[in-house]
């Protein structure tokens, strides 16, 4: 506490956001030089009449990146008029994720009764037989649709392995989980990641399941697994009911006509397939999504518009945003919409948002480290100490 505080200089652009003190109940704002990211100042509240003084004694401000607070707005338009506001691009992003949330929600009776999605034709693979006459040595290659999709991946991975890209990185790029990659990563072949593929292990069930199968016909089908899960309990089962319920759904033959209509997917998942970059989404869920917006004309315009405003955010092309709030308030969208008429109430902001390269990224990465010295002194620090320490720390 004895030592000064680093000397302060007159930014051009800062960044401004809160943090919490005491999660849930007491917050400050941090204020950083948005173009070097060293830490300015630490303030006691996230409120406009904390942060105007501060930005009224650093008359030189011409930019300022925040989140979409109306109390930072409020303290730059009182005491900074000269500074361009500059709204997040990942607050935006994130309103407009729950915009299409309340969309979805509000049309869920279209989710109901979806038809089946129908897969593209598959290939027509050669035959062994063919395979020896044309390919020789690679007759006795793994066939099927596993194996095909192993052979994809493999050339992909080693594809990008050949590139000087790292697991990491390809696993960041394709999506994947890291473990997925690296077995790729290490298969010489990928004939190495079909071997063995289908091999069963042993079970708990295997005693049970002839008298589960002898039950299921005895009752032609009309018991449920809740009753054969109960029945082979009492007869010594010490595995749990999603074990018998697997079985039931892979191995069970259904009476003749029957078929389980799937479930009805829930308003988040259709808000991720509306909300995510197509590259990550499988091939099953591109699958699902065009069967949803085949059948759902309003969310298939609630994905044109998340498609159009992901364009002008990664493009920053903010010049058509008019355009598109005009399209998005005519097409009558609950969430959307709103969200839509929102923006007029800070639409130079969110303009700026979306055709410069300021952004509150860097704000966001000095709240990580004010967390990090919090847990540093184990929460006990009180407002001076946690300011001090953050502002030599940087």
């Amino acid at each position: 506490m004895d030592l000064p505080d680093p000397p302060v200089t007159e930014p051009r652009a800062v960044g401004v956001d809160d943090f919490a003190l005491r999660r849930g109940h007491v917050y400050g704002t941090v204020v950083i030089d948005a173009e070097t990211h060293q830490v300015l100042d630490l303030l006691p509240e996230r409120d406009a009449a904390t942060l105007a003084p501060w930005l009224r004694a650093h008359p030189g401000i011409e930019v300022i990146c925040r989140d979409r607070s109306g109390a930072y707005a409020d303290a730059a338009d009182t005491a900074a008029p000269q500074a361009v506001q500059v709204a997040d691009r990942f607050h935006l992003w994130q309103n407009l994720t729950v915009a299409v949330e309340k969309t979805v929600a509000a049309h869920r009776s279209c989710l109901r009764d979806l038809p089946p999605p129908s897969p593209e034709p598959e290939p027509e693979w050669e035959t062994p037989a063919e395979a020896a006459v044309g390919h020789g040595d690679e007759a006795d290659d793994p066939t099927g649709k596993f194996a095909e999709r192993a052979r994809a991946h493999h050339a992909l991975v080693h594809e990008f392995l050949d590139r000087g890209m790292g697991l990491r990185h390809i696993a960041r790029h394709l999506g994947w989980g890291r473990h997925t990659v690296q077995r790729y990563a290490r298969a010489a072949r990928w004939q190495d990641m079909v071997k063995g593929h289908k091999r069963q292990l042993p079970s708990k069930l295997d005693p049970f399941r002839p008298y589960l199968a002898q039950r299921w016909g005895e009752t032609d089908g009309k018991v449920t697994i809740l009753d054969l899960y109960r029945e082979i309990t009492a007869r010594g089962f010490r595995g749990h009911y999603s074990t018998v319920r697997d079985w039931a759904r892979r191995g069970l033959s259904r009476p003749e006509g029957f078929t389980p209509a799937p479930p009805p997917p829930s308003v988040r998942q259709v808000t991720g397939w509306l909300t995510r970059h197509p590259a990550t989404l499988t091939e099953e869920e591109k699958l699902h999504r065009k069967v949803v917006l085949d059948h759902c004309p309003e969310l298939a315009s609630a994905a044109e518009l998340t498609s159009s405003f992901a364009e002008m955010l990664t493009t920053l092309s903010g010049t058509v945003l008019p355009d598109w709030i005009a399209e998005a308030t005519d097409a009558s969208l609950p969430g959307i919409s709103s969200f839509a008429v929102g923006l007029h109430s800070d639409f130079d902001a969110v303009t700026a948002g979306l055709t410069t390269d300021w952004n509150s990224g860097p704000v966001e990465g000095a709240v990580n480290r004010i967390k990090m010295l919090k847990r540093q002194m184990f929460g006990r620090a009180g407002f001076a100490l946690l300011r001090k320490r953050v502002l030599l720390a940087s």
